[in-house]
């Protein structure tokens, strides 16, 4: 008990000595000892270093997952070392609301058969957004985490610990001018004849005590500068260990960048399968007086052949494979053709279509009865059905 309170009290000693040199630093009092320039720089970029991935790991998280509530109950979660549960994306939630929007509204429409095939490529999208959350978190955020959590915590200790030893350096060196002072003023000998001998013999004492003084204070001094030294080399070498984290941030970046290019390049590929799919489907507004789409411009073909005609039914019409236009027997109309520039690049889904490359030019007309989001394209001697969407047309 006694060794603990002795202990108490120096500890108390030591905080109090730190306490005031701070203060007398702080007000102009006493002196401090400035670390060299490459030091202050390692301090200043490992600064920045911790304030930059601070707000990269943030608005990564703000990006993965933009619902606060979500983030904050997942935080949760991690701090008492619990499994975070599966949540369902948007795009998932969205495929379910459409596939029992199909269901009860009749899956045999052509509004419930497009529901259902939107519904399967939201289905693939939030399957892919669920695939690049966890792989941008493990490769990218945790290494940042791990960082934050684990190496800048103990770079702060260290600062700490070197903040602390140079406090109790410069205080040394407080103690030890004072000391000096006090003996230079104890050791100047007083005049016999305005002094009694007692003054002298009590002068002479005081000089050995402050004598015994600076030898004490020279003693710490020296103590407290090596141990300022050691602390100081420790410290440069985690602050110097900062270029590292920035390599191994770089290559989670590299990482990360790669996860996201294979996210989007997999939403791409699932929308372009998803408008071939429905491009491929029956006219849907059969009887209707509006056109499906607005016209693409005010002199645009397509205009006047927006809507299908009704087609009165009848047991002697033909089914539709057998009425279907042979396109290399359809002879371009007179008038109404225009030249078309090709903004993407379209792989045919069969004979029907033709395949197209960016940038080309090529002849495109509508026929009546066509689906407006389709028209005819012709590329020298070929000829093929050509989705709207990838051309731009021109006058």
């Amino acid at each position: 008990m006694d060794f603990n309170m002795k202990k108490l009290a120096s500890d108390a000693g030591i905080f109090f000595t730190r306490a005031v040199q701070f203060t007398e630093e702080k007000f102009g009092q006493a002196e401090k000892t400035e670390l060299d320039a490459h030091f202050e720089n390692l301090l200043a970029r490992a600064d920045s270093t911790k304030n930059w991935t601070e707000r990269i790991l943030r608005q990564t998280e703000v990006l993965l997952q933009p619902n606060p509530s979500a983030r904050v109950e997942e935080f949760l979660y991690e701090k008492l070392d619990r499994k975070v549960p599966s949540r369902v994306t948007n795009g998932e939630l969205l495929a379910q609301y459409m596939a029992e929007a199909a269901s009860e509204l009749g899956p045999s429409t052509p509004y419930g058969k497009t529901l259902i095939k939107v519904s399967e490529a939201e289905k693939r999208l939030g399957a892919a957004e669920r695939d690049f959350i966890h792989t941008a978190s493990l490769s990218f955020l945790t290494p940042l985490r791990n960082f934050l959590e684990g190496d800048w915590k103990t770079i702060s200790k260290e600062r700490r610990l070197l903040q602390n030893r140079r406090l109790d350096l410069d205080a040394c060196k407080a103690r030890l001018k004072k000391a000096k002072a006090a003996e230079a003023k104890a050791t100047t000998v007083p005049d016999f004849q305005e002094t009694r001998p007692r003054n002298y013999i009590l002068s002479a004492s005081a000089s050995a005590l402050w004598n015994d003084e600076v030898d004490k204070a020279e003693q710490e001094l020296r103590v407290a500068q090596t141990e300022f030294d050691r602390q100081a080399e420790v410290t440069r070498l985690l602050l110097e260990g900062i270029s590292s984290t920035h390599v191994n941030h770089l290559r989670c970046l590299h990482e990360f960048v790669k996860s996201q290019t294979t996210y989007y390049a997999q939403c791409y590929r699932h929308m372009l399968d998803l408008q071939k799919q429905l491009g491929r489907f029956p006219g849907t507004f059969v009887g209707t007086t509006e056109p499906a789409s607005p016209p693409l411009s005010s002199t645009s073909p397509t205009t006047t052949v927006a809507t299908m005609p009704v087609v009165p039914t009848g047991t002697g019409l033909a089914p539709p494979e057998e009425a279907a236009l042979c396109l290399e027997e359809v002879a371009p109309p007179a008038s109404g053709t225009r030249k078309a520039r090709v903004l993407y690049d379209y792989e045919a889904a069969d004979s029907s279509e033709l395949a197209l490359l960016a940038d080309e030019l090529i002849t495109v007309y509508s026929l009546p009865g066509m689906d407006p989001d389709w028209l005819i394209g012709e590329r020298g001697n070929k000829k093929g059905k050509v989705p709207v969407t990838y051309l731009e047309l021109l006058s």
